[in-house]
Protein backbone atom coordinates (compact mmCIF):
# COMPACT_ATOMS: atom_id res chain seq x y z
CA UNK A 1 0.00 0.00 0.00
CA UNK A 2 2.65 2.34 0.97
CA UNK A 3 4.55 2.17 -2.34
CA UNK A 4 0.94 2.69 -4.24
CA UNK A 5 0.72 5.44 -2.37
CA UNK A 6 4.12 7.07 -3.24
CA UNK A 7 3.34 6.42 -6.81
CA UNK A 8 0.40 8.29 -6.65
CA UNK A 9 1.16 10.79 -4.66
CA UNK A 10 4.30 11.75 -6.80
CA UNK A 11 1.89 11.72 -9.82
CA UNK A 12 -0.22 13.94 -8.40
CA UNK A 13 2.80 16.53 -7.40
CA UNK A 14 4.24 16.39 -10.91
CA UNK A 15 1.17 16.73 -12.76
CA UNK A 16 -1.34 19.81 -13.22
CA UNK A 17 -4.36 17.76 -11.31
CA UNK A 18 -4.11 18.07 -7.81
CA UNK A 19 -3.15 21.85 -8.34
CA UNK A 20 -6.35 22.91 -10.78
CA UNK A 21 -8.45 20.61 -8.05
CA UNK A 22 -6.99 22.36 -4.93
CA UNK A 23 -7.28 25.69 -6.84
CA UNK A 24 -10.92 25.73 -7.68
CA UNK A 25 -12.06 24.03 -4.30
CA UNK A 26 -10.48 27.08 -2.52
CA UNK A 27 -11.53 29.21 -5.56
CA UNK A 28 -15.21 28.12 -4.79
CA UNK A 29 -14.97 28.05 -0.88
CA UNK A 30 -13.60 31.41 -1.09
CA UNK A 31 -16.66 32.34 -3.23
CA UNK A 32 -19.40 31.20 -0.90
CA UNK A 33 -17.15 33.52 1.55
CA UNK A 34 -17.29 36.53 0.02
CA UNK A 35 -20.84 36.35 -0.70
CA UNK A 36 -22.10 35.37 2.48
CA UNK A 37 -19.69 36.20 5.10
CA UNK A 38 -17.67 39.24 3.22
CA UNK A 39 -21.11 40.94 1.32
CA UNK A 40 -23.66 39.80 3.69
CA UNK A 41 -21.89 40.28 6.91
CA UNK A 42 -22.65 36.57 7.98
CA UNK A 43 -20.63 35.09 10.47
CA UNK A 44 -21.29 31.16 10.02
CA UNK A 45 -18.60 29.89 7.90
CA UNK A 46 -20.40 26.74 7.53
CA UNK A 47 -23.15 28.73 5.23
CA UNK A 48 -19.93 29.58 2.88
CA UNK A 49 -19.24 25.80 2.58
CA UNK A 50 -23.21 24.70 2.40
CA UNK A 51 -23.20 26.78 -0.74
CA UNK A 52 -20.26 25.01 -2.29
CA UNK A 53 -21.18 21.46 -1.35
CA UNK A 54 -22.28 21.43 -5.02
CA UNK A 55 -19.03 22.11 -6.67
CA UNK A 56 -18.87 18.16 -5.42
CA UNK A 57 -20.39 17.07 -8.49
CA UNK A 58 -17.43 18.67 -10.58
CA UNK A 59 -14.42 18.33 -8.57
CA UNK A 60 -15.46 14.91 -7.51
CA UNK A 61 -15.49 13.63 -11.37
CA UNK A 62 -12.48 15.44 -12.32
CA UNK A 63 -10.65 14.16 -9.19
CA UNK A 64 -11.57 10.40 -9.96
CA UNK A 65 -12.37 9.46 -13.60
CA UNK A 66 -8.49 8.35 -14.40
CA UNK A 67 -7.62 6.80 -10.93
CA UNK A 68 -8.98 3.05 -11.93
CA UNK A 69 -10.01 3.54 -15.79
CA UNK A 70 -6.78 4.57 -16.91
CA UNK A 71 -5.35 1.38 -15.05
CA UNK A 72 -7.61 -0.64 -17.49
CA UNK A 73 -7.17 1.52 -20.50
CA UNK A 74 -3.38 1.36 -20.40
CA UNK A 75 -3.20 -2.08 -18.98
CA UNK A 76 -1.01 -1.56 -16.25
CA UNK A 77 -3.58 -3.31 -13.89
CA UNK A 78 -2.34 -6.43 -15.28
CA UNK A 79 1.08 -5.56 -14.04
CA UNK A 80 0.10 -4.25 -11.05
CA UNK A 81 -1.83 -7.48 -10.38
CA UNK A 82 1.45 -9.68 -10.81
CA UNK A 83 3.19 -7.66 -7.93
CA UNK A 84 3.56 -8.71 -3.84
CA UNK A 85 0.94 -6.71 -3.19
CA UNK A 86 -2.77 -7.21 -2.66
CA UNK A 87 -6.13 -5.88 -4.11
CA UNK A 88 -6.85 -3.65 -1.12
CA UNK A 89 -2.97 -2.59 -0.97
CA UNK A 90 -3.72 -1.28 -4.44
CA UNK A 91 -7.62 0.20 -3.69
CA UNK A 92 -6.49 1.76 -0.08
CA UNK A 93 -3.04 3.30 -1.55
CA UNK A 94 -4.83 5.15 -4.49
CA UNK A 95 -7.71 6.24 -2.06
CA UNK A 96 -5.33 7.73 0.35
CA UNK A 97 -3.31 9.78 -2.48
CA UNK A 98 -6.39 11.21 -3.89
CA UNK A 99 -7.88 12.26 0.12
CA UNK A 100 -4.38 13.65 0.69
CA UNK A 101 -4.99 15.67 -2.91
CA UNK A 102 -8.51 16.66 -1.17
CA UNK A 103 -7.58 17.28 2.25
CA UNK A 104 -4.53 19.71 1.48
CA UNK A 105 -6.52 22.41 0.65
CA UNK A 106 -8.81 22.59 3.05
CA UNK A 107 -6.17 22.63 5.94
CA UNK A 108 -5.73 25.62 3.81
CA UNK A 109 -9.01 26.77 4.34
CA UNK A 110 -9.00 26.12 7.97
CA UNK A 111 -7.37 29.52 8.12
CA UNK A 112 -10.64 31.20 6.95
CA UNK A 113 -12.83 31.14 9.70
CA UNK A 114 -9.85 32.56 12.05
CA UNK A 115 -8.94 35.28 9.73
CA UNK A 116 -13.08 36.19 9.94
CA UNK A 117 -12.80 36.24 13.42
CA UNK A 118 -10.41 39.21 13.54
CA UNK A 119 -13.22 41.42 11.54
CA UNK A 120 -16.39 39.90 13.56
CA UNK A 121 -17.68 37.03 15.96
CA UNK A 122 -17.66 33.88 14.33
CA UNK A 123 -18.23 31.16 16.15
CA UNK A 124 -15.54 28.63 15.76
CA UNK A 125 -16.98 25.48 16.62
CA UNK A 126 -19.52 25.10 14.41
CA UNK A 127 -17.89 26.68 12.00
CA UNK A 128 -14.92 23.69 12.15
CA UNK A 129 -17.44 21.02 12.72
CA UNK A 130 -18.68 21.59 9.98
CA UNK A 131 -15.28 21.69 8.20
CA UNK A 132 -14.69 18.35 9.72
CA UNK A 133 -18.12 17.72 8.41
CA UNK A 134 -16.89 18.95 5.22
CA UNK A 135 -13.71 16.62 4.92
CA UNK A 136 -15.87 13.71 5.53
CA UNK A 137 -18.04 14.26 3.20
CA UNK A 138 -15.69 15.11 0.54
CA UNK A 139 -14.05 11.55 1.11
CA UNK A 140 -17.17 9.28 0.81
CA UNK A 141 -17.91 10.97 -2.26
CA UNK A 142 -14.20 10.16 -3.59
CA UNK A 143 -15.16 6.39 -2.43
CA UNK A 144 -18.29 6.56 -4.86
CA UNK A 145 -16.25 8.05 -8.20
CA UNK A 146 -13.36 5.90 -7.28
CA UNK A 147 -15.75 2.65 -7.64
CA UNK A 148 -17.56 4.16 -10.73
CA UNK A 149 -13.96 4.79 -12.37
CA UNK A 150 -13.35 1.24 -11.89
CA UNK A 151 -16.38 -0.15 -13.32
CA UNK A 152 -14.93 1.45 -17.05
CA UNK A 153 -12.05 1.65 -19.00
CA UNK A 154 -13.16 5.27 -20.79
CA UNK A 155 -12.49 8.41 -18.46
CA UNK A 156 -15.38 9.79 -20.07
CA UNK A 157 -17.74 7.84 -19.15
CA UNK A 158 -16.13 7.67 -15.35
CA UNK A 159 -16.94 11.52 -15.29
CA UNK A 160 -19.99 11.44 -17.14
CA UNK A 161 -21.68 8.44 -14.82
CA UNK A 162 -19.90 10.46 -11.35
CA UNK A 163 -21.41 13.92 -12.24
CA UNK A 164 -24.70 11.70 -12.74
CA UNK A 165 -24.52 9.81 -9.63
CA UNK A 166 -23.09 13.19 -8.00
CA UNK A 167 -26.47 15.29 -9.05
CA UNK A 168 -28.23 12.06 -7.31
CA UNK A 169 -27.16 12.51 -3.92
CA UNK A 170 -27.02 16.31 -4.33
CA UNK A 171 -30.77 15.88 -5.40
CA UNK A 172 -31.91 13.32 -3.66
CA UNK A 173 -33.17 14.74 -0.64
CA UNK A 174 -35.60 17.21 -2.99
CA UNK A 175 -36.89 14.83 -5.52
CA UNK A 176 -37.89 12.93 -2.41
CA UNK A 177 -41.01 15.62 -1.43
CA UNK A 178 -41.91 15.01 -4.82
CA UNK A 179 -42.41 11.00 -4.41
CA UNK A 180 -45.77 10.75 -3.32
CA UNK A 181 -47.51 7.56 -5.37
CA UNK A 182 -47.13 4.09 -3.99
CA UNK A 183 -46.82 2.69 -7.42
CA UNK A 184 -44.32 4.92 -8.43
CA UNK A 185 -42.33 3.85 -5.29
CA UNK A 186 -42.65 0.07 -5.66
CA UNK A 187 -41.55 0.88 -9.94
CA UNK A 188 -38.61 2.53 -8.79
CA UNK A 189 -37.70 0.11 -5.75
CA UNK A 190 -37.92 -2.89 -8.61
CA UNK A 191 -35.55 -0.95 -10.79
CA UNK A 192 -33.38 -0.59 -8.43
CA UNK A 193 -33.01 -4.07 -7.37
CA UNK A 194 -32.63 -5.20 -11.04
CA UNK A 195 -29.69 -2.88 -10.96
CA UNK A 196 -28.41 -4.06 -7.61
CA UNK A 197 -29.10 -7.75 -9.40
CA UNK A 198 -26.64 -6.59 -12.54
CA UNK A 199 -23.88 -5.28 -10.05
CA UNK A 200 -23.73 -8.20 -7.92
CA UNK A 201 -23.43 -10.19 -11.34
CA UNK A 202 -20.74 -8.16 -12.56
CA UNK A 203 -18.74 -8.24 -9.50
CA UNK A 204 -19.26 -11.81 -9.23
CA UNK A 205 -19.44 -13.25 -12.07
CA UNK A 206 -22.75 -15.83 -11.12
CA UNK A 207 -25.86 -16.04 -12.57
CA UNK A 208 -27.15 -17.14 -9.53
CA UNK A 209 -26.02 -14.54 -7.29
CA UNK A 210 -27.29 -11.85 -9.26
CA UNK A 211 -30.52 -13.83 -9.52
CA UNK A 212 -30.81 -14.65 -5.93
CA UNK A 213 -30.56 -11.06 -4.94
CA UNK A 214 -32.92 -9.93 -7.53
CA UNK A 215 -35.59 -12.48 -5.71
CA UNK A 216 -34.95 -11.29 -2.42
CA UNK A 217 -35.40 -7.67 -3.24
CA UNK A 218 -38.77 -8.57 -5.05
CA UNK A 219 -39.70 -10.94 -2.51
CA UNK A 220 -39.00 -8.25 0.26
CA UNK A 221 -41.14 -5.29 -2.06
CA UNK A 222 -43.83 -7.60 -2.21
CA UNK A 223 -44.20 -8.62 1.26
CA UNK A 224 -44.13 -5.41 2.21
CA UNK A 225 -47.04 -4.08 -0.34
CA UNK A 226 -49.10 -7.38 1.35
CA UNK A 227 -48.73 -6.60 4.94
CA UNK A 228 -48.58 -2.32 5.07
CA UNK A 229 -49.20 -0.92 1.51
CA UNK A 230 -49.52 2.49 3.47
CA UNK A 231 -45.91 2.19 4.12
CA UNK A 232 -44.39 1.67 0.34
CA UNK A 233 -45.66 5.46 -0.29
CA UNK A 234 -42.96 6.91 2.13
CA UNK A 235 -40.62 3.89 1.96
CA UNK A 236 -38.55 5.37 -0.69
CA UNK A 237 -38.80 9.23 -0.08
CA UNK A 238 -37.87 8.12 3.37
CA UNK A 239 -34.77 6.09 2.57
CA UNK A 240 -33.68 8.72 -0.14
CA UNK A 241 -33.66 11.21 2.86
CA UNK A 242 -31.59 9.23 5.03
CA UNK A 243 -28.93 8.26 2.47
CA UNK A 244 -28.64 11.20 0.98
CA UNK A 245 -24.94 12.63 2.08
CA UNK A 246 -25.66 16.67 1.52
CA UNK A 247 -29.03 15.93 3.63
CA UNK A 248 -26.66 15.07 6.08
CA UNK A 249 -24.10 17.64 5.72
CA UNK A 250 -26.63 20.25 6.38
CA UNK A 251 -27.23 19.09 9.46
CA UNK A 252 -23.61 20.34 10.07
CA UNK A 253 -24.37 23.88 8.11
CA UNK A 254 -27.27 24.74 11.04
CA UNK A 255 -24.61 24.33 13.79
CA UNK A 256 -25.26 20.91 14.76
CA UNK A 257 -22.86 18.36 15.51
CA UNK A 258 -24.00 15.02 14.01
CA UNK A 259 -21.47 12.26 15.34
CA UNK A 260 -23.88 9.42 12.84
CA UNK A 261 -23.31 11.44 10.30
CA UNK A 262 -19.24 11.17 10.20
CA UNK A 263 -19.86 7.57 11.15
CA UNK A 264 -22.15 7.00 7.60
CA UNK A 265 -19.38 8.87 5.76
CA UNK A 266 -16.79 6.48 7.11
CA UNK A 267 -19.46 3.83 6.24
CA UNK A 268 -19.83 4.75 2.75
CA UNK A 269 -16.34 5.32 2.03
CA UNK A 270 -15.42 1.37 3.39
CA UNK A 271 -18.27 0.15 1.16
CA UNK A 272 -17.48 2.05 -2.06
CA UNK A 273 -13.63 1.00 -1.04
CA UNK A 274 -14.81 -2.64 -0.56
CA UNK A 275 -16.96 -2.70 -4.22
CA UNK A 276 -13.35 -1.59 -5.82
CA UNK A 277 -11.49 -3.94 -4.07
CA UNK A 278 -14.29 -6.74 -5.63
CA UNK A 279 -14.12 -5.19 -8.79
CA UNK A 280 -10.23 -5.66 -8.95
CA UNK A 281 -10.29 -8.85 -8.04
CA UNK A 282 -12.78 -10.08 -10.29
CA UNK A 283 -10.52 -8.04 -12.98
CA UNK A 284 -7.29 -10.30 -11.59
CA UNK A 285 -9.08 -14.25 -11.60
CA UNK A 286 -10.94 -12.82 -14.74
CA UNK A 287 -8.02 -11.45 -16.80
Amino acid sequence: MKAVFKHEAALYSHGLLAYVFGAFLLEFIGIGAMLYNINSAVANFEYALGLFSIGFVALVPILTMRVMAEEKKQKTDQLLSLLPITATDIVLGKYLAMAVVFVAPMLVACIYPLIFSFYGDVYLPTSYGALCAFVFLGLALIAIGMFISSLTESQGMAAGICVVAMLFCYYSSTLADYITSAAFNVAVLLVLAALLAVLVRRLTRSDVAGLVVLVLCVAAVGITWLVSPDSLETLLPDLMHKLSPFARFYTFVNGVFDVTAIVYYLSVAAFFLFLCVQCWEKKRYNG
